[in-house]
Parts: C-alpha cells; structure tokens; sequence
C-alpha cells in the first residue's frame, strides 16, 4: 500500500465522520449544547428528542452520509482499479467511524457510529443493509426503542454478509463487519441495561431535558 495515499484516505475519512452534527444543530436550531440534553449522547437520537423528530432524522441522514460519500468516492472514483482497493476502503469506513464516535472538535467525545456505520456498511455491502435497515425500522416501530433497533441491525448485518459474499474470499471485510457491529453494540451498553430496568427512553416519549 503507498503510505501517502493511506494517509490521505485516513484523515480525510476521520475529519468527515468527526463534524458533531447533533451538536452543531443543537447549537445552531436551539443554542444548547445537545451533551446537557437526555442521554447526552452526540447522536441522531438525542437530537430528535430536543429538536423533534424532522431535525432528529435530518441529523441522522446527514451522519449516514458522512460514511457513505466518502467511501462512495474511494471506491468509485480515486482509487478504482487500485489493487488494494478493499483495504483503502476498510480503512476509510474505520476512521468515518472513529471520527464520529471520538471527534477531535468534542474532545473526542461523540456518537455511538451507528448512523455513520449505517454510511458505510451501505457503500460496501448494499444488500446486507438491505436487509438489516428494515429489522432496525420494525424493531423501532414495535417497541419504540431506537437503541434496540440499532443493536438488532447489528446482529442481523454480519449474518447477512453471506448474502452475496464468502469468507474465503472476503475475510478482511467480514472481520471488520464483525468488530464492527461488536463494537456498536458495546456502545450501548448502558442502553442495554435500562433497557432490562425499563428505564429507557421510547420514541415519542416527553422527557425533562436533562443529562
């Protein structure tokens, strides 16, 4: 691999997944900083408790894409064609999402790179997005819980990998799909646990707008 072109992909993807979008909105829509609101996290959901729900999924949409237009233009564009192609684009999707959940702009402090993660796992594996983004959509719409959506989808997304791939011949992707969505999970941990004390907040739901 050329180490300068390594470089480039790297920055260049961590500096578009850091723009701290929910924060930038909560500042600009609302001048609060959206970390003292909620759950405090810096993410889709948060905003669409303190925005509303058209804010909340803009911010998501616009998370989304700071994974998938990068990773769109490496693989479609500049470095079509080069030999190490997969492993620029795995690196790329790795730091969109390191970016977004450690942004430098927030004292590395973000998001959970769940709708960043959902950018790039769209631009590599379109089909097996496919089938998670509905089973995150039904499980929200059941139990008005986003984060057990997303942490459904993350189960869901490396099964449907062999949807169209093989792990003879895709084994560097489907261990980053993997840690991936391990590491999402992780991320919720503390969703998981108010979850199981019935202490979680359901979309929809009025709550005092504190951390």
């Amino acid at each position: 691999m050329d180490y300068l072109t390594l470089t480039y992909v790297a920055l260049g993807c961590y500096l578009c997944g850091s723009l701290p979008t929910a924060y930038v909105a909560g500042r600009l829509l609302k001048g609060v900083d959206i970390r003292t609101i909620g759950s405090g996290n810096v993410g889709a959901s948060n905003a669409m408790r303190l925005l509303g729900k058209g804010w909340g999924v803009t911010v998501l949409l616009i998370d989304a894409l700071k994974g998938l237009i990068p990773l769109l233009i490496i693989l479609h564009f500049w470095l079509k064609g080069n030999p190490q192609l997969q492993r620029y684009a795995l690196i790329g999707a790795l730091a969109c999402m390191l970016g977004h959940i450690f942004p430098v702009w927030l004292k590395f402090k973000g998001g959970k790179g769940v709708a960043t993660g959902l950018g790039v796992m769209t631009a590599l594996l379109p089909l097996a997005v496919a089938v998670a983004l509905p089973v995150f959509i039904l499980v929200v719409y059941v139990s008005r819980y986003i984060s057990l959506g997303s942490i459904t989808a993350a189960l869901v997304l490396p099964a449907a990998f062999f949807i169209d791939h093989d792990l003879s011949t895709s084994p560097e992707l489907f261990a980053f799909v993997a840690i991936a969505c391990i590491f999402v999970i992780y991320k919720h941990k503390s969703n998981i646990k108010r979850i199981i004390a019935g202490q979680e907040n359901r979309l929809g739901d009025k709550k005092s707008p504190t951390a």
